[in-house]
């Protein structure tokens, strides 16, 4: 167990790598305060759920998720495929000054609950079908075919449009991969369901120090790790042959499976 993130790692890259952030109540010198827990989840390349460690900050910023990866690549993360994250401003770039070759996607959910805040909500289902019709179609030129046509038929509503013209290279990049990746890659749905876990038990009252936090949660993760015992994710043999044709994703898979 190491003094924040949990486990030490062996020196093998992770296909995809999902960040996000719970808040606790801490007590302090100053009274309660909300406190950021910074959550790693990987899966490895077989395709099994791994938590890489939790970690404590007054907030939640690049700073911090620096010196989250920092750490990775200190206990031993070659590499990371592709980094799913929501909106944090600057934590694309912290990703890259220490894993520079990591695709970092931004979550396609969060980009939706960002864009539906700006039309009425008589609007949203139109507008999530209009914009599902651009992040499922069946290739790039499509989607930019769709997305051209978005931004025309809700150019009235220019600030759910623009969520979309700012992040559109994060749509464009899911289409260098094959279908099964792109489900995998493009939401953070997997680790917000590891922290609704942890938030079953940190919402019942505010913790005497971090000690207390981490002895919690790590309690929580090792519930976890038992219920995903054996278990894959669904369809990983098609992600991982649609992983071998990025040549990038190649290479890391190619390392691990020569070494390993």
């Amino acid at each position: 167990m190491c003094e924040d993130g949990w486990l030490n790692l062996s020196a093998f890259p992770y296909p995809f790598v999902f960040v996000d952030c719970l808040y606790v109540s801490l007590r302090t010198e100053r009274g309660i305060q909300q406190t950021a827990v910074h959550v790693v989840l990987a899966y490895d390349m077989d395709g099994c759920k791994d938590v890489l460690g939790l970690w404590i900050n007054e907030v939640e910023s690049k700073h911090a998720w620096m010196q989250v990866f920092d750490e990775l690549k200190s206990r031993g993360l070659e590499a990371i495929g592709v980094l799913s994250m929501d909106g944090v401003t600057g934590l694309e770039d912290g990703a890259r000054a220490i894993f520079p070759q990591v695709v970092v996607q931004r979550c396609i959910v969060h980009l939706i609950r960002n864009s539906i805040r700006y039309i009425p909500r008589k609007d949203w289902s139109r507008l999530t079908k209009d914009l599902k019709a651009i992040y499922g179609a069946v290739n790039a030129h499509q989607a930019r075919e769709r997305f051209e046509q978005f931004q025309k038929d809700w150019a009235i509503y220019p600030g759910a449009v623009a969520v979309w013209q700012n992040n559109f290279t994060h749509v464009e990049q899911l289409f260098s991969y094959g279908s099964a990746v792109r489900k995998v890659m493009y939401t953070t749905n997997a680790i917000e369901s590891v922290n609704s876990i942890f938030r079953k038990v940190t919402k019942k009252g505010s913790f005497p120090n971090e000690d207390a936090v981490f002895k919690l949660l790590y309690l929580r993760v090792q519930e976890l790790y038992q219920k995903w015992a054996g278990r894959k994710i669904p369809n990983w043999a098609l992600v991982r042959n649609q992983l071998l044709m990025d040549e990038r994703m190649a290479k890391l898979m190619e390392h691990y499976d020569t070494t390993y």
